[in-house]
């Protein structure tokens, strides 16, 4: 099967401007998972879709070739799903190329690393899925617990079940992370989304899955990375 790599990364940040590319502990963001992709070895072809020129410089230094930018699906509305599946047919276009499978890594992720990508590429394979959305188990931060606070300072809980319950009495509850998904290419042009019919969720470490998208989660993911290194040393 030919199975292509889209690493979505537009320029206009407004959180953290420059996200993709500021500095993570050395290295530009987006580095990271570039070198995820790369160490994985799954891949025909790697592709950086982006509307920046100044990305694609970083990505061409990383060894990845930007041939083409993104033309489309760069505001701050589209889906990036949508972006994904552009830079699909760009590249099929250009490269004369047919692709099989698809998975879309995040460049604001990069606590991911090539065994995630292929157990989860592994997981995909053998239960013969189409659609696959990465997901973590919340720990800590308990969603049973979640409330709101209304106009008038009173807290109005999302989850009236949760209250009152000690956390070992309660179901576990998962959580989302655009860390991995992955795809068969002509069922997600069908659907024109990763939620697609059938979509399943597979789990990943809560080390893993932290996708940055504003400056606390920046100070956060800074943090478990030094966590994953000492662990790696001992």
């Amino acid at each position: 099967m030919n199975v292509v790599a889209i690493i979505p990364a537009r320029g206009g940040s407004k959180r953290i401007p420059r996200k993709n590319i500021i500095d993570f502990m050395g290295k530009p963001m987006i580095a990271w998972t570039i070198d995820a992709a790369q160490n994985a070895k799954i891949f025909n072809r790697i592709l950086v879709s982006t509307d920046s020129e100044e990305i694609a410089s970083v990505v061409k230094s990383c060894g990845i070739d930007v041939p083409f930018l993104r033309y489309h699906k760069s505001d701050d509305y589209s889906p990036v799903t949508e972006a994904t599946i552009e830079a699909i047919n760009q590249a099929e276009t250009f490269y004369n190329e047919k692709y099989d499978i698809v998975v879309q890594l995040m460049a604001n992720a990069p606590l991911r690393n090539a065994k995630d990508i292929l157990q989860h590429y592994s997981t995909f394979l053998a239960c013969g899925r189409s659609f696959q959305i990465s997901s973590f188990k919340f720990g800590w931060m308990n969603p049973w617990w979640a409330f709101k606070v209304n106009e008038s300072g009173e807290a109005e809980w999302i989850m009236k079940e949760g209250v009152g319950k000690r956390s070992q009495d309660l179901e576990d509850l998962y959580c989302p992370t655009g860390v991995i998904w992955i795809a068969k290419v002509d069922q997600l042009k069908a659907a024109n989304t990763f939620y697609g019919p059938g979509y399943e969720f597979c789990e990943i470490n809560w080390k893993s899955a932290v996708d940055i998208d504003n400056y606390e989660d920046l100070e956060f993911a800074k943090a478990l990375y030094l966590l994953k290194q000492k662990e790696s040393r001992a």
